[in-house]
């Protein structure tokens, strides 16, 4: 899938190069770190992600194999590009002990069952409520923004021991999120980097 870059963009990565030298990091963790710190012209991103390298190349099989991606909200789904999402948080409902962004995950855990992989942006008590189910997921992209539950949602998720990228502050979003798993479906599979 080759995808034509352009030389706004281009010039953004080399301007973050200038300022920032990634080239020590391997391969998928140096296109997520990148392309989520140009999501957010946020340099701190460098040293505030959590990743694992052989975490995101099964992950990323996974996602060139067609795995589905799930959101928490649609913000994240629209900023994937080049991918159909499932987000059900139309479908949900609040309830006593539950928002409507963890009920959206249950529903959409339904839908989906195991091997998907899990965008999370907006809503600690999404990722928190993923983390209570049987998902297995690829990957779980875990960066919801907050003063209230985020940082600790975040923790919670290294913690489980399941395929993550996420941050140790307060800092993610919808834009973020998202920009880190277009970096998985941008970065060409062995199969496109023979051509």
């Amino acid at each position: 899938m080759n995808r034509v870059v352009h030389p706004i963009e281009e010039e953004s990565y080399r301007r973050l190069r200038a300022r920032l030298d990634t080239s020590h990091f391997p391969p998928l963790t140096r296109a997520v770190v990148e392309r989520v710190i140009h999501s957010a012209a946020d340099l701190d991103y460098a040293t505030d992600l959590v990743l694992d390298e052989a975490d995101l190349e099964k992950a990323h099989a996974a996602l060139h194999a067609g795995a589905p991606v799930v959101v928490d909200v649609e913000m994240v789904g629209a900023g994937i590009t080049r991918r159909e999402t499932v987000c059900r948080l139309k479908d949900a409902e609040s309830g006593p002990g539950l928002t409507r962004s963890a009920h959206a995950i249950r529903l959409a855990h339904e839908q989906v069952g195991p091997g998907a992989l899990w965008v999370i942006g907006n809503a600690p008590t999404a990722l928190e409520e993923l983390l209570t189910l049987d998902a297995r997921p690829a990957l779980v992209i875990g960066l919801p923004v907050g003063f209230v539950g985020a940082v600790e949602s975040k923790a919670a998720l290294r913690e489980s021991g399941l395929p993550a990228v996420s941050n140790v502050s307060e800092k993610g979003g919808s834009a973020v999120a998202a920009a880190a798993l277009n970096a998985l479906l941008y970065h060409p599979t062995s199969a496109e980097e023979k051509l």
